[in-house]
């Protein structure tokens, strides 16, 4: 899917283009009962206090609703994007890579949390974590999380870092004291004994009474189906700087057993763990993002 990349320079702007293109097909679709309005007030019910009443919509309506308050937020969500290098691939131009991916998912996300007066936060982390946020629902709050975004789409690499999805993962279940959604955007470039350490910081989570979705992000064509050129290639590993040479056709075969072997395993864990697992291919449009998204929220409330 194709997005315009000089559009990055206001990402609020581009977050709420596609996001009321999303709703605006939603309610041309059959999905129903998606919470997609704008969640400003709520039904009456009795035993309200009538000081509350929004006599002026009733007025248009014929019905009565109160007005919400930030303290009757409905959904507190957290979600943590994997900064390391390998969330630079593809390094291609006119093609967005695996951070600018997750940054502009994550931008529309605030926008559909904002709309209906929920709470968010945002943890960008690598081998350690680089920014917290508190979890609030404000307008002003929500701007702020975006400009933090806006700058992840300029990174450009520089010094490689490794990622320790483990390690974030713990500390954000050691942090969040409610009960939460935790949004968690990632490649999930681990080795086997990091995995394992991965695993029992998700069940860490789970444990503590939160929900998790998990967005596995991968370059269909060349990370799973390994389509390149058949002539020598350099490959570099954007963490380690290691690098290697070969000719793809090589090893393509037994590349791909191992990668299906590998997403299988992993998709197994995930449901052990009752773990929401969303394969994302960075050449799918980002509303599907969205629309997991809303399938979990609405589970929820």
């Amino acid at each position: 899917m194709k997005y315009d990349l000089k559009l990055f320079t206001n990402l609020e702007l581009l977050a709420k283009q596609v996001v009321e293109g999303f709703i605006i097909g939603l309610h041309k679709s059959p999905f129903h009962g998606f919470s997609v309005e704008f969640a400003e007030h709520r039904l009456y019910n009795p035993g309200d206090p009538l000081r509350h009443i929004d006599w002026r919509v009733y007025g248009r309506t014929d019905k009565l609703f109160v007005k919400r308050f930030e303290e009757e937020t409905n959904l507190r969500c957290c979600v943590a994007i994997d900064i390391s290098s390998s969330m630079l691939f593809p390094m291609e131009e006119n093609q967005l890579n695996k951070l600018q991916y997750s940054a502009l998912a994550t931008a529309c996300l605030f926008q559909l949390l904002k709309r209906q007066l929920d709470a968010a936060s945002l943890t960008l982390f690598d081998n350690s974590i680089q920014y917290w946020s508190a979890c609030r629902s404000t307008a002003s709050h929500y701007r702020s999380l975006t400009a933090q975004l806006e700058q992840l789409v300029d990174k450009k690499n520089g010094i490689s870092t490794q990622t320790n999805v483990a390690q974030a993962i713990h500390l954000i279940a050691e942090q969040i004291h409610k009960r939460s959604l935790v949004v968690i955007f990632s490649d999930m470039v681990e080795s086997g004994n990091e995995m394992e350490e991965l695993f029992s910081a998700l069940q860490h989570l789970r444990y503590n009474k939160h929900e998790v979705i998990l967005f596995h992000m991968l370059e269909g064509e060349k990370e799973q189906n390994f389509q390149f050129e058949n002539r020598p290639y350099e490959f570099i590993d954007l963490e380690t700087e290691e690098r290697i040479k070969l000719q793809p056709h090589q090893i393509k075969e037994q590349y791909i057993s191992e990668m299906k072997s590998f997403l299988k395993s992993f998709e197994s864990r995930c449901h052990q763990y009752n773990i929401d697992r969303v394969v994302v291919d960075l050449h799918s449009p980002v509303e599907e993002v969205l629309r997991a998204f809303l399938l979990k929220r609405n589970k929820l409330l």
